[in-house]
């Protein structure tokens, strides 16, 4: 009982103290109080939209979560490790993504836990079973990129199962904090502002500006900043949308790091209350158009029940928008290794699942 009391506080991650605070104050982002988005971003219900909500919340469950789990391909160390260095990826779900670029891992998210509400009385279950076992098949990772501490996106058993792996941690601004307290040293830590840059093992890496908001209790909310991520090398490209709503940061990013080989781009988990930080599928083809993408891939669906929609519908909306409007993409199965120059053609996998 005692153990289980530590572990629900030590979910909470850190909190943000004054010294804190006054590091924050030095980026441009920061009003004095909390991180802003470039753009107005409302993100609270009215009252009067609660009760409908609330009820909404209570029908159609059985619609939201995949009838079996979701099967992930079996993890192969020896393949991923001798194929050409040419980039190659692997999604297990949702927003965890192993990325293979100059040669080096990188893991993006590394949520890989059952439960995307860990301090809430009732489990948001992932569709997928036995996902924390993964972590134990995954070679050594030079770096692991947070975008922000979400719950679905930082996960403190994932982070302790993990940490004996890597040594390189890159994080937005804030999410910093949450490592420390679990047991990450801090010169292990880079924290990055939008627009910030570093090179690393032959990777520019840039802190991409998205539209969402962060933390992880009711006092902590905008307490820490969320982003994308970009990679380029001398010949490959690869962007990482993060969390967040459509809005004119798409463009500015095509501008200044355009065109990319491969864009990540978010799609699920949205609602008409919390449309201006989740984008619906048709603006994620948008965003993808915006950016420059060679090719997209639609990823945050496809691991939690987060939203009210049906599972499935944000892949079958992104599909026919972008076949509507002409965008290559491809629909990567859970665990797939997809390797740059030889994306599968058969995007429907999930057709065959209820």
């Amino acid at each position: 009982m005692i153990q289980s009391i530590k572990k629900y506080k030590q979910q909470f991650g850190a909190k943000v103290t004054p010294e804190l605070q006054k590091k924050y104050a030095q980026s441009k982002h920061w009003d004095g109080k909390k991180f802003e988005n470039l753009e107005e971003t409302d993100m609270d219900f009215s009252l009067g939209e609660m009760p409908g909500f609330i009820k909404k919340q209570f029908t159609g469950r059985d619609l939201r979560s995949p009838k079996k789990p979701i099967p992930i391909l079996d993890f192969d160390k020896n393949v991923f490790e001798t194929t050409d260095k040419k980039p190659k990826f692997i999604w297990f779900g949702h927003a965890v993504l192993l990325l293979q670029i100059n040669g080096k891992n990188l893991l993006i998210d590394p949520m890989f836990g059952e439960n995307a509400a860990p301090i809430a009385p009732f489990p948001i279950k992932r569709f997928s079973e036995n996902t924390l076992d993964i972590i134990d098949k995954l070679p050594k990772i030079d770096a692991i990129l947070m975008t922000h501490d979400h719950y679905d996106h930082l996960d403190y058993d994932s982070i302790l199962k993990i940490k004996s792996k890597v040594n390189t941690y890159f994080t937005s601004l804030g999410t910093g904090r949450h490592l420390e307290k679990w047991g990450i040293p801090a010169n292990q830590i880079t924290e990055l502002d939008w627009w910030d840059v570093l090179e690393f093992e032959g990777i520019t890496i840039t802190c991409t500006p998205s539209r969402h908001f962060a933390g992880r209790g009711i006092t902590d909310r905008a307490k820490s900043f969320w982003c994308g991520w970009a990679f380029k090398t001398e010949s490959h490209s690869v962007l990482w949308s993060g969390d967040g709503g459509y809005g004119a940061h798409f463009k500015e990013i095509g501008q200044k790091l355009g065109a990319f080989d491969w864009a990540f781009l978010e799609c699920g988990q949205y609602n008409e209350l919390w449309h201006l930080i989740h984008m619906y599928p048709e603006e994620a083809i948008q965003a993808g158009f915006d950016v420059g993408a060679k090719v997209g891939i639609p990823f945050h669906w496809g691991g939690f029940p987060l939203a009210l929609h049906v599972w499935k519908e944000p892949i079958e909306r992104f599909v026919a928008e972008a076949n509507k409007k002409d965008f290559p993409f491809f629909v990567p199965q859970l665990g797939e290794l997809i390797q740059m120059g030889e994306e599968p053609s058969n995007n429907e996998w999930y057709k065959g699942l209820e």
